[in-house]
């Protein structure tokens, strides 16, 4: 068997050698931080910390996941799961991205799903409905199911809102251009125009085909007999 390779941990005391002997002009960018904090000097891998209970069934074989990190998993990531999955069409909205740092139960008060300053969006769903689990002492679905209704009521104020602003700005003669379902409608025209003008082509190439099939039969030699199989008389006077 090899040895260990402890050529990493002595790169500092190498590195400090090479200087000592004029090897080296300069210290490398990382010198001064290696030396005031070494690398560690255990060899041995340490077992990640446990974030759940692990596995009481006795196992005959050694694990082949011992030293990697256990999933941390939030009660907050199986509600977004659960409210995505209801309404997958909410990631397609636009969303602005930002870091926080986690303590939005502390600024925000979920008594109330609308938030001033804060857009409406699935984590609102999911932000009340833990309030209401933990505060009204309510199960899950029952949290879920008064939070998606509020969430609906709101998402409809919000669409009549639109739909107002939109007719009041086209009466003052504003112009606005198509709309989504208006793009959708002309490009299934155009697909649907498409496959109509191939599926014509591939009928009236049938047809030649079929056409082909009987065209020549009984023309390609005159000299044959007829397909009855009786012979012409006048035929018969002439070779006698």
């Amino acid at each position: 068997m090899r040895g260990l390779n402890l050529k990493p941990s002595r790169v500092y005391q190498t590195a400090s050698l090479l200087l000592e002997s004029n090897t080296i002009s300069q210290p490398p960018p990382w010198f001064k931080t290696i030396g005031s904090i070494p690398p560690s000097e255990i060899l041995t891998r340490t077992q990640p910390t446990q974030h759940r209970v692990p596995n009481s069934k006795p196992r005959t074989r050694k694990p082949s996941k011992m030293f990697k990190p256990q999933q941390i998993e939030y009660e907050e990531d199986r509600l977004r799961r659960e409210f995505y999955g209801d309404h997958p069409w909410e990631l397609a909205r636009p969303r602005v991205v930002l870091e926080n740092d986690g303590k939005d139960g502390q600024r925000c008060d979920w008594s109330r799903i609308q938030q001033p300053g804060r857009p409406l969006n699935g984590e609102s769903v999911v932000q009340r409905q833990l309030w209401l689990m933990y505060k009204a002492g309510m199960t899950q679905a029952q949290a879920y199911d008064i939070s998606r209704k509020e969430f609906y009521a709101l998402r409809q104020e919000e669409e009549v809102e639109r739909r107002v602003a939109k007719e009041e700005a086209l009466w003052v003669g504003a112009y606005f251009g198509k709309s989504v379902l208006e793009v959708g409608a002309e490009l299934e025209d155009k697909t649907y125009e498409s496959w109509k003008a191939w599926a014509t082509k591939e009928i009236e190439a049938i047809e030649r085909q079929r056409d082909a099939a009987y065209t020549g039969v009984g023309t390609s030699n005159e000299d044959e007999p007829s397909e009855s199989g009786v012979a012409d008389p006048e035929e018969e006077a002439k070779t006698a």
